[in-house]
């Protein structure tokens, strides 16, 4: 087994914000890999945070957020086991962010749960149409309405969306390597999107 410097293990610990055993041991199984202890720590994380997910979460913050413009208002509410990581500065930045993303994504629900099973079922009539219409049939039809629709989740439910600062993760995804780096159970419960002249009836002279 390699020896980590004092030098790597402080670069990991910036970079990840886990502690310092945790830093030298990922270097260690790594030999000494940065790239490769990234994601031995992201994954033994996002493991943690899975087990966090079933605890009470009743703290938090609700945070409101306006754009720079003034044109789009977000709220939501954001929960966390205690005050006490309700107030450090690692909650309240993810809290901004899930903010800032949903002002820019405009998701319409939490997650696919949350879709109503009609408006489901509409969209899985188009693209089933579609299917068929471009000459596919039986199980390729089913196949590609599955993909379709798992797209479709992607593009309205916050949860699955991808994440605007870092598109190669999902909001479902930060929300994980959160409870791993702060060790509580960190969870988006409801959000309201405003913006400005939405669904105002105009009227012409």
């Amino acid at each position: 087994m390699t020896t980590s410097s004092a030098n790597q293990v402080k670069e990991l610990r910036d970079r990840t914000g886990a502690g310092f055993l945790e830093c030298k041991k990922a270097l260690e199984e790594t030999e000494n890999n940065l790239d490769k202890a990234i994601d031995y720590l992201r994954l033994k994380g996002l493991a943690s945070a899975h087990k966090k997910q079933g605890r009470a979460a009743n703290d938090g913050r609700i945070h409101a957020y306006i754009h720079g413009n003034g044109k789009v208002g977000v709220m939501v509410e954001v929960n966390c086991e205690t005050d006490f990581v309700a107030k450090t500065d690692e909650f309240q930045s993810f809290v901004n962010n899930v903010a800032l993303h949903i002002a820019a994504a405009n998701p319409r629900y939490l997650n696919k749960e949350d879709v109503p099973a009609a408006d489901a079922e509409k969209e899985k009539v188009i693209f089933r149409a579609q299917a068929e219409e471009s000459g596919k049939k039986g199980p390729v039809v089913e196949k590609i309405v599955e993909g379709k629709i798992g797209k479709f989740y992607e593009e309205v439910c916050l949860l699955h969306q991808k994440y605007v600062k870092e598109p190669e993760k999902s909001i479902e995804d930060l929300v994980k390597e959160t409870i791993a780096k702060l060790g509580e159970n960190i969870a988006i419960r409801r959000f309201v999107r405003f913006q400005l002249g939405e669904g105002v009836k105009t009227t012409t002279a």
